[in-house]
């Protein structure tokens, strides 16, 4: 979350939106964001009814969820997905900054 954190503002320059899916109830996650100050979003999921429903990963072995990354379209289309193999798999902000990009130029060419 800290790299989410680190590029928050050029994600938001692109007309997207990072929400962060944990598997802590409601008050634990809440905490966490005012502990962190987190400016993006952050949804609690403690029964994983979220995280199942795109699928996210589990490996007991590896200390539970494995990370996702998903980019959703306005609309709410699935445009990118990234499953993670541990927790340090985690695709580089530019690589989802550059995804982001080519999303809003095929917007703009639909729309122009």
């Amino acid at each position: 979350m800290a790299q989410l954190r680190h590029d928050y503002q050029e994600f938001v320059k692109r007309n997207a939106e990072v929400i962060v899916l944990g598997p802590d109830g409601p008050a634990a996650f809440k905490r966490t964001w005012e502990i962190e100050n987190f400016p993006m979003i952050g949804l609690a999921d403690p029964g994983s009814k979220v995280a199942d429903q795109y699928h996210q990963k589990v490996n007991l072995l590896k200390l539970g969820r494995m990370p996702a990354l998903l980019v959703i379209d306005k609309q709410g289309i699935v445009r990118y997905i990234h499953y993670g193999n541990s927790m340090a798999d985690i695709p580089e902000n530019a690589s989802i900054l550059n995804i982001l990009e080519h999303l809003d130029t095929e917007m703009e060419q639909k729309t122009g």
